[in-house]
């Protein structure tokens, strides 16, 4: 048991997003929005959290918008928007 404080103000940023992401895992959702959901988190927990989640099944439709090249590792297709405009 862990006092986390009035709506987790205890927790860390990074710990806010893993709980957040474990959350909405277990809803099992066939579309999972993650919009800048690891940027908090540091870069080992982030590979294993991505894994975790490819691993599921069945496994979401995942829609992973990213500052972070490295987010994008583990994604099938990667649009990416310059200035506003699709750029690849």
């Amino acid at each position: 048991d862990t006092i986390v404080g009035e709506r987790g103000a205890l927790l860390s940023g990074g710990e806010r997003q893993r709980l957040a992401l474990a959350r909405a895992i277990l809803r099992r959702p066939r579309l999972l929005v993650l919009d800048e959901a690891m940027n908090a988190i540091d870069a080992g927990s982030e590979t294993l959290l991505l894994g975790r989640i490819a691993a599921l099944d069945p496994r979401p439709t995942i829609l992973m918008i990213s500052h972070r090249a490295e987010s994008m590792a583990t994604c099938d297709q990667v649009i990416r928007v310059e200035g506003g405009v699709v750029a690849g």
